[in-house]
């Protein structure tokens, strides 16, 4: 069941706040149904972790409903990158060399899609990602030898500490970088995000519930 009630309060804390921040309505293992009660309710952007359970939910429904988005904000495999590119239309997690050299081989796709870097903001052993001391080479490797245009940068703070060490250490990096546009905050942290302007914040169980 898709809670409207507290999108639309979050919807609202956005424009109250005159932030330029998209919510990300994160799907993932919830019922094609639920999906069908947001988009009743205008909902247009959702967030997907898996290739194959994205295009079993999505590919009817964007043929029904083309203004739909669909991002991915999961690890993408490298055996599904050709699916992924023909159904996402935003992707939050490049994190190594070998998807970025798949994506070059889809550039005139990729050209009307965004890209964002998933930065390993804190160093942990358990979450994917680029560390911070070695975002500026990869990004010179996805830009310069792969002519991919990134727009951004996402991170996943530790569920231990408080986010918004890691928020305001992403927003440096990507300013440094020249990369205007972050992906950050989910259900639990979402208020502290905001505070950063992020392009999107992604929120999955405080809409859907908790997965089934």
């Amino acid at each position: 069941m898709f809670n409207y009630n507290k999108y639309k309060e979050i919807a609202d804390l956005i424009e109250k706040n005159q932030r330029n921040t998209e919510i990300v309505a994160i799907s993932k293992n919830h019922s094609k149904e639920s999906v069908l009660q947001a988009i009743n309710k205008g909902v247009r952007i959702f967030g997907e972790n898996r290739v194959l359970e994205a295009k079993d939910k999505f590919i009817s429904l964007k043929n029904k409903y083309p203004d739909i988005e669909i991002h991915l904000t999961g690890p993408l495999q490298s055996n599904k990158v050709k699916d992924a590119v023909n159904l996402f239309d935003v992707f939050h997690t490049l994190d190594r060399e070998k998807i970025a050299k798949l994506f070059s081989n889809y550039k005139e796709k990729l050209d009307s899609k965004k890209i964002y870097i998933q930065v390993n903001i804190a160093r942990e052993s358990s979450k994917s990602g680029v560390f911070p001391e070695h975002l500026k080479d990869f990004l010179d490797f996805c830009k310069i030898d792969n002519d991919l245009k990134i727009c951004g940068l996402m991170c996943i703070p530790p569920m231990d500490k408080p986010p918004e060490i890691f928020f305001k250490d992403i927003s440096e990096l990507a300013n440094k970088n020249g990369l205007k546009n972050i992906s950050i905050g989910m259900s639990n942290d979402y208020e502290i995000a905001l505070q950063y302007n992020p392009k999107y914040i992604r929120l999955g169980t405080i809409l859907f519930g908790k997965r089934k």
